[in-house]
C-alpha cells in the first residue's frame, strides 16, 4: 500500500469474494490491537451519514471485518435496514486505513463470540460484555494514509482566523457550551461522514475545524482538499468530535462549498442535528424532544402488589 489515499480500484459493491480487495497482513495486525481508533459510517432511514466510535472492530479474515457490540445504539440499527457501511482504523503511529464495507449478519455465539469475551476490555466487565458479534464483507479500499501534518496545521491556522468572520449565532442554540468547548478543542479529534457516490458512506480523516458559535462549523480544506472540494453544497455530512478522555459527541448538518477570504479556503457545515454518541445512553440532543410521562397499566400494578 502507499500512502496516496486513492480509491483501490480493483473494489467494488458487485464484485464477487475473488475480486474484493483484501487487507495486508500488517493491517490486519494493527486492526487487532485495542489500542486504535476504529469508526464506522452508516446511513439512517433518510440516506443521512452517521458515525460511531467501534474500538472492536477488527478483521476476521484480509476480506472481513467484524466487531462486538455491547451498547445500543444508531449504527446497529441502520445496519440493519442498510448494510452498507464505511470504515476508518487509525493506529497509534497514525497510520489511517479506510473504505467500504457491507453488513453480512449477526450472531451471539461461535468463536468470535468466545474471543471478545475472554478480551480484559469485556472479560471482567459485568456491565458492558459483547453481545452479538456483527460481520461485514470488505467492498473498497484507499491506500494506507498517514497523518500530513503540515496541511494539518495549516488548517488549524486558518480555522482559527476564519471563525471569527462567520458572524455570530442568529438563533437558537444548537451546540451546548460543553459540546462548542469539546468540539473546539485542541485535544479533539474529528472525523466527517458523507455518502459517496457508489451509496456507501466514506469518512475523512482527521479533519481541522472549529465551531463558529453554536450553530457552524468552519472547516478547513487544506486536508484531503479534492475530496472535500467534490462535495456538493447542501450535501448532508456528519462530524465525530473525539479527545483523547474518549469523550465524544456527533453533529450533523448541511455543507456548505468552500470558499476564500483572506487568502485562505475553508468550508463550513450548519447543524441542524446533534447526538450523544457515548454510552451507556445515547441519544439525540438537538432537535430537543418533548419529555412525556411513562404510565403502567393498572393490571400490572395491581400485579406487581398482589
Amino acid at each position: 500500500m502507499s500512502g496516496s489515499g486513492g480509491m483501490d480500484t480493483r473494489s467494488g459493491a458487485g464484485s464477487s469474494a475473488a475480486q474484493r480487495p483484501r487487507l495486508s497482513e500488517d493491517a490486519v495486525c494493527a486492526f487487532e490491537k485495542d489500542a486504535k481508533v476504529a469508526l464506522l459510517a452508516t446511513l439512517d432511514a433518510d440516506g443521512n451519514p452517521h458515525l460511531s466510535l467501534i474500538t472492536s472492530l477488527q478483521a476476521r479474515t484480509p476480506g472481513e471485518l467484524m466487531f462486538g457490540q455491547f451498547s445500543e445504539g444508531l449504527s446497529k440499527q441502520h445496519l440493519r435496514e442498510d448494510p452498507r457501511a464505511g470504515f476508518l482504523v487509525m493506529s497509534q503511529d497514525r497510520r489511517i486505513w479506510r473504505g467500504g464495507a457491507r453488513w453480512t449478519r449477526a450472531a451471539k455465539h461461535g468463536s468470535e463470540y468466545e474471543l471478545y469475551n475472554h478480551k480484559p476490555m469485556f472479560r471482567y466487565n459485568a456491565y458492558f460484555g459483547i453481545h452479538t458479534v456483527h460481520y461485514l464483507d470488505l467492498v473498497t479500499l484507499r491506500d494506507e494514509e498517514k497523518l500530513r501534518v503540515w496541511p494539518f496545521v495549516r488548517g488549524l491556522v486558518s480555522t482559527a482566523l476564519l471563525r471569527h468572520l462567520a458572524g455570530g449565532d442568529s438563533g437558537a442554540r444548537v451546540l451546548t457550551p460543553w459540546a462548542e468547548r469539546h468540539i473546539g478543542g485542541a485535544r479533539t479529534l474529528k472525523f466527517l461522514a458523507y455518502a459517496g457516490r457508489d451509496g456507501f458512506p466514506a469518512i475523512v480523516p482527521l479533519l481541522p475545524c472549529v465551531p463558529a458559535g453554536s450553530r457552524r462549523l468552519i472547516v478547513a480544506t487544506s486536508v484531503h482538499c479534492d475530496e472535500l472540494s467534490a462535495l456538493p453544497a447542501g450535501a448532508a455530512c456528519a462530524v465525530f468530535a473525539l479527545n483523547l478522555e474518549m469523550e465524544s459527541v456527533l453533529v450533523r448538518g448541511r455543507w456548505q462549498a468552500p470558499r476564500r477570504r483572506l487568502g485562505l479556503q475553508a468550508a463550513a457545515l450548519d447543524i441542524d442535528w446533534v447526538y450523544n454518541s457515548m454510552p451507556p445512553s445515547h441519544g439525540v440532543i438537538y432537535p430537543p424532544t418533548d419529555l412525556a410521562p411513562v404510565a403502567e397499566s393498572a393490571s400490572r400494578t395491581v400485579g406487581r402488589h398482589s
